[in-house]
């Protein structure tokens, strides 16, 4: 029969005892072998990097990217799940370095760039195997035997003939332009790379002395990035401002905007004396062409060696005077709006910044850095700002340097603060497809739709060019060749074609096998090449056909980005191979990644789908909320809250963490993880869910009951039997109607309700019939309700607890089915039988609860024990129940009668007094008498009319007419002695706890024989083992138990009661206020 099914909960255990039959009977792969030839329904996985470990996060993506495919698996779709690794880019540099104590691109180039890389290499896979296992924990199922690798020469490959496609289309360019730039690292940042690694900084600005060439005034400009100062090439002012020159309280005569006057030099007022006069006022327009005197000789120096006239005042209306003076400094090398004015102004260059982000030596700041780090300040590092300031008010150029805090980008790798910097980078023009990406996006089906419209939505509309190059090593090297000689560029689009354009491809490579050290395979594409890494793809030369001359690679690698974007078609290969396949896959139906992926890994999938293919990539994208923890903080290490996935899941196990992240929320607002969730949804749901099993698999065995000799006849069924069926059914619709819409809180909710439904009401109503002898039809009818339904709820829960659902699975069918499915995974997701949907029985058996719920609350208010029988309970409601759900009723709250009433006030008394603040304003000197009036009337009657008619009328002082709403009385209700009220807006009940002798008799034998059926289960006897009874030192209890023998035996399978002697199991209670010694002994 049915394997024994331990009580216990220790799911973890259990959970690995499915993770090995999975493993060895390679399930997965059968649920990928069941569905060829069916429709596909595709999933992207976003690939992860190996060598960072997992955390708790992760737990959240994989539960719901395992949930919708495993659900539409289910459904009958062919849903292919390829594992992939994102393995290039800095993070993987930087732990390198650290490996082995290094620091730097110097110190890169020094060591070796070739056996650089070949550690870069065996540094990714740092985690795999801690990742694998974290997968396989979390029953996250995808091929990971055959994964997607994004530092593999056919990736990249692929990634080298979109590449070309883009440059064939004029939109990979190279161009001039301040970007975001990491000192620390050297190299560049996309703008959705900037996005990922902002934070709040309090810093120093700077209100500037900016001297009138061959006058006697200064402008006062204003700054937040005092380090670019000495760069100073101009000042800008907004050509539609009122500016005015004022003569100020310090002695010195300033121009500024008009609106910022009080703001800026309001402080110098000092007694009586007003802070600055106004000499004149004027239009920005009016100052432009102003010279001045530069603040350091070196920047009028380098203007002077480039032959471009500098420091003079120009306009833009980017200029605002909302923060500062109305004048702001430029320094064209170090942001975009100075950049664009002074191309606009052909101002000169000027960087007195190097790539380390250290002042140059033309300054009088050299080696000092632009924005250093607390740790790289502590270690020595001298920040500019400070000391740019110090020298400034040395030679009184300075007014103020203002305190202001502000959101600031860092660089996402290393934490490094960034800074604009004008440099050469290779471009993708995204803003030339703009249209294209806004009309893409809006085919796409996101989750919530906000995301797609606002912040995402919003991105898109406001897109930047892809800063794609990367100064750096470990990367997929950028695939253009350029030619010294003439300026030509190409792209080229693949290993084949580098070997026919090569003028050394095969001497490189004989070289190579020479050499022994790698940069060679026949690996990934399926014939021996060269290594498209650095730097062996940069000694393969070209012969340039324009001009004869020899090209060679430019030396940068791409934005690790990309090669994550690339991977709905560099996974299969393609163009070279799969091209059928990469069709079929193409767009995925469903991604699924944390918010933060909205400006990347979703952002970069659109940009490539849109330029190559012109369409979205995906049709349904599910966001996800960050986990927090408790408090609602970012989990960090630093902080001591991060959670160790791998302890969360050896501690809970997969299901209930699962079962969590479904539950918790939406999907994409933030979840706050600890413990006592996780438990207490445990609790509710997988343990009711367990011990609903273990009951059903320790009856059926006991009766040997074989549900594959039955079948479910359902014109045979009672009422709880068509009643659970139907709500099966119901949540069956439910929950595959609420997985097809991504709508996971409301399908797990129709799970939990089941589950509370199936356990607390219909087996506890059920019991006796389970208990009874024989195997008569109601018998089998209960069995088979039951089995029915925990077999048909298993396989609509499998995609979101997959571990239980295997277990009860295959203990419920496989064990009495050989020809069945092996997993439950494998079985198809289940249909609601419309047929068994009874609408009007679920409505009326949630009325029964309702009533229940109500009874139960009012027994807990008169602190009546649910043993004690009560005799009556009267209800009030819409309509009245049929007997056989008032026989529930009574059975449920042991009340003896229950009577459905149109009435109830015969239970309750009503005082009235008057509402001072409406009534005194009305009658004045009438209230004393409308006082007693009220006191004196018949409570009930009153409220007859008041309900009735809206108001209560009557007559005071002889002849004054008094008519008083609700909002005139203050009404109390008063509960008659002996009765309770419990009541809601649909629903009152009224419980008589008056109790007569026979009552609490009653009561006592039910207190007694649950104090027995305690003592049974204490001593560890089975559920069918009979028994014998002993009692004493009680007469009056004796005496009771001797009137109800035959009761307590049947109920507690006692054969005998034996009185006054003791023998087995003994304990002593106190029964309602009696004490009486009890004593169990098994036959």
């Amino acid at each position: 029969m049915f394997k024994k099914v331990d009580t216990n909960m220790n799911f973890v255990e259990r959970e690995g005892e499915v993770e090995e039959f999975w493993r060895q009977n390679h399930i997965f792969e059968a649920s990928i072998k069941e569905h060829e030839g069916d429709p596909s329904y595709v999933f992207y996985d976003g690939p992860p990097t190996a060598n960072g470990k997992p955390h708790i996060g992760h737990v959240e993506t994989r539960a719901f990217k395992d949930m919708i495919p495993r659900f539409h698996a289910m459904k009958g779709a062919m849903v292919p799940r390829k594992a992939g690794w994102d393995t290039h880019g800095l993070p993987v540099e930087l732990e390198v370095e650290k490996q082995i104590g290094i620091n730097g691109k110097e110190q890169i180039e020094k060591y070796g760039i070739a056996p650089f890389i070949g550690l870069c290499k065996e540094n990714v896979w740092k985690y795999k195997g801690m990742w694998e296992d974290f997968s396989y924990k979390v029953g996250f199922w995808a091929d990971m035997e055959h994964p997607y690798v994004t530092y593999h020469d056919d990736y990249i490959e692929s990634e080298w003939w979109a590449l070309k496609e883009i440059f064939k289309k004029k939109l990979l360019y190279e161009g001039f332009k301040v970007v975001p730039y990491c000192p620390r690292c050297g190299t560049p940042l996309s703008s959705h790379e900037v996005a990922q690694g902002y934070k709040e900084l309090t810093e120093r600005s700077a209100i500037v002395r900016f001297k009138a060439k061959d006058q006697d005034f200064y402008f006062l400009a204003w700054t937040t990035t005092p380090w670019t100062l000495p760069s100073n090439t101009g000042l800008c002012v907004n050509p539609d401002l009122d500016y005015a020159k004022v003569k100020a309280a310090d002695g010195y005569t300033y121009v500024m905007a008009c609106s910022l006057l009080d703001k800026v030099l309001g402080p110098l007022a000092k007694d009586g004396t007003p802070a600055y006069e106004v000499l004149e006022t004027c239009k920005g327009t009016d100052l432009v062409g102003m010279d001045y005197e530069p603040l350091y000789d070196c920047a009028k120096e380098a203007a002077e060696k480039q032959h471009k006239r500098a420091h003079f005042v120009i306009a833009d209306s980017y200029v605002t005077a909302e923060d500062g003076t109305g004048i702001v400094h430029i320094a064209p090398a170090f942001g975009e709006d100075d950049a664009r004015v002074g191309r606009e102004n052909n101002f000169p260059l000027i960087k007195f910044v190097d790539e380390k982000g250290r002042m140059t030596e033309e300054t009088p700041f050299a080696g000092m850095r632009c924005k250093p780090t607390e740790k790289e300040i502590a270690a020595g590092a001298i920040s500019a700002d400070p000391e740019v300031l110090k020298d400034l008010s040395a030679r009184k150029l300075l007014f103020d340097a203002p305190k202001f805090t502000h959101s600031y980008p860092h660089c996402w790798r290393c934490d490094t603060p960034l800074i604009y910097y004008a440099r050469e980078s290779w471009f993708i023009k995204m803003s030339a497809v703009k249209d294209d990406l806004v009309r893409n996006n809006n085919t796409v089906n996101w989750y919530p739709a906000t995301i797609g419209t606002g912040r995402f939505g919003a991105w898109i509309e406001n897109v930047q060019d892809w800063g794609l190059s990367r100064n750096r090593y470990w990367g997929t090297p950028l695939n253009i060749w350029t030619c010294p000689c003439c300026g030509k560029q190409e792209a080229i689009g693949s290993i084949q074609e580098l070997r026919e354009r090569s003028t050394n491809y095969d001497e490189v490579l004989a070289r190579l096998k020479a050499e022994g050290k790698g940069g060679y395979s026949s690996d990934y594409v399926g014939y021996e090449h060269i290594e498209l890494h650095k730097p062996y793809v940069d000694q393969i030369t070209l012969r340039c056909p324009d001009c004869g001359g020899e090209m060679h690679r430019v030396p940068e690698v791409i934005d690790c980005w990309f090669d994550s974007g690339a991977m709905p078609y560099a996974q299969h290969h393609y163009p070279f191979e799969n091209k059928e396949l990469f069709e079929s896959q193409f767009p995925a139906q469903f991604i699924c990644e944390a918010v933060d992926q909205t400006r990347g890994w979703f952002y970069s999938l659109l940009a490539e789908s849109t330029i190559l293919f012109n369409k979205a990539p995906y049709q349904n994208v599910l966001v996800l909320g960050h986990v927090q923890d408790e408090n609602g903080q970012k989990m960090s290490k630093s902080k001591g809250n991060a959670v160790d996935p791998m302890e969360a899941l050896q501690k809970h196990g997969a299901d209930a963490i699962r079962w969590f992240f479904y539950t918790n929320s939406a999907p994409w607002l933030p979840n706050r993880f600890h413990d006592k969730a996780v438990v207490e949804g445990q609790r509710k749901f997988l343990s009711t869910l367990w011990n609903t099993y273990a009951f059903f698999v320790l009856y059926a065995n006991i009766d040997r009951f074989d549900p594959t000799k039955y079948s479910l006849e359902y014109e045979k069924l009672g009422v709880m039997d068509r009643w659970l069926l139907s709500k099966l059914n119901s949540v069956v619709k439910a929950v595959d109607d609420n997985l097809t819409n991504f709508r996971i809180p409301e399908a797990a909710n129709a799970m939990q309700e089941f589950v509370d439904d199936m356990s607390n009401w219909y087996v506890r109503r059920s019991r006796e019939r389970f208990w009874a002898k024989g195997m008569e039809q109601d018998k089998i009818n209960a069995y088979m309700t039951l089995y029915t339904a925990l077999v048909t709820f298993a396989k609509a829960a499998a995609p979101m607890v997959p571990f239980i659902t295997e277990s009860i699975y295959r203990n419920l069918v496989c064990s009495v089915d050989p020809s069945a499915k092996p997993s439950v995974h494998l079985c198809s997701f289940p249909k609601a039988d419309a047929s068994m949907i009874d609408e009007q029985l679920e409505a009326t058996m949630d009325e029964v609860l309702h009533i229940v719920l109500l009874g139960r609350a009012a027994r807990n208010t008169a602190a009546v024990k649910n043993r004690q029988p009560i005799g009556d309970m009267y209800v009030k409601a819409e309509h009245t129940l049929e007997p056989f759900f008032i026989d529930i009723i009574e059975d449920e709250l042991n009340v003896k009668r229950v009577s459905f009433r149109e009435d109830l006030r015969a239970f309750t008394s009503y005082t009235f007094k008057p509402q001072l603040k409406t009534v005194g304003p009305k009658y004045g000197k009438h209230l004393n008498a409308i006082r007693t009036h009220l006191s004196e009337m018949d409570g009930s009657a009153a409220m007859d009319e008041l309900e009735t008619k809206g108001v209560l009328s009557f007559t005071v002082d002889g002849d004054t007419e008094v008519s008083l709403t609700k909002d005139d009385l203050l009404i109390d209700v008063a509960q008659k002695g002996g009765f309770v009220t419990e009541e809601d807006n649909t629903i009152t009940v009224v419980l008589d706890t008056n109790l007569t002798p026979e009552l609490e008799e009653e009561g006592f034998v039910r207190e007694l024989i649950s104090k027995l059926q305690t003592m049974r289960k204490e001593a560890g006897f089975e559920v069918m083992d009979h028994i014998t009874v002993y009692a004493k030192d009680n007469a009056d209890m004796i005496a009771r138990m001797q009137k109800h023998e035959d009761e307590i035996k049947r109920i507690v399978m006692a054969d005998s009661i034996v009185y006054d002697t003791m023998k087995g199991y003994e304990k002593t209670w106190d029964i309602n206020g009696e004490e009486v010694t009890l004593a169990v002994e098994k036959r």
